[in-house]
């Protein structure tokens, strides 16, 4: 499942309803760690691994993993191959990514966001998904089309089984590598 949120109140809603005691869970767009707190209650059994690139977030990052053991703070940025290179190698002896949280500007830059979110998630091939951008929210029921083309998982896998397109270069994220 995808879900594609804005209201702060509603993403953190659909987490407590997606996120499971045993879930391994990717959130790109930590912030100061609000939400994360969330994930760590509600996958106690689990592991987080919240990214973020801005220093205010490493700061309060700090205290909020010495405060639960199951949370993993990288300060990186999502849009680089080499943080997404780092997290997929921590978690293939983990089981994989059983959610993938994006939240990367709110309400700004939906290009951004739907590449991270189509390059992580054909990746890592998550359960589910839930993006928080008002941008794509905004597209998505202002569009419509007679086509149905669906995914029923948390990645697109109605786009193909053979991972990122290699012409997807504008981030620099496509890598062989990385199955």
């Amino acid at each position: 499942m995808i879900k594609i949120v804005y209201n702060i109140k509603i993403y953190r809603e659909v987490l407590r309803d997606v996120i499971r005691k045993d879930d391994v869970v990717v959130e790109l767009g930590c912030h100061l760690g609000n939400s994360t707190r969330i994930m760590a209650d509600m996958a106690p059994e689990g592991r987080i691994i919240a990214l973020d690139k801005s220093d205010e977030a490493a700061d309060s990052m700090k205290d909020i993993t010495g405060l639960h053991s199951n949370i993993e703070f990288i300060k990186a940025d999502a849009r680089l191959h080499e943080t997404l290179e780092t997290v997929a190698l921590k978690l293939k002896d983990h089981g994989g990514c059983d959610v993938l949280s994006v939240d990367l500007g709110g309400g700004h830059y939906p290009d951004t966001t739907f590449k991270v979110f189509f390059i992580w998630s054909s990746t890592l091939r998550p359960r589910d998904t839930i993006i928080r951008n008002r941008g794509l929210l905004d597209f998505l029921h202002s569009s419509s089309s007679s086509e149905v083309i669906k995914s029923w998982e948390g990645w697109l896998e109605s786009s193909g089984g053979d991972g990122v397109p290699p012409r997807l270069k504008e981030l620099n994220l496509w890598s062989t590598n990385i199955k």
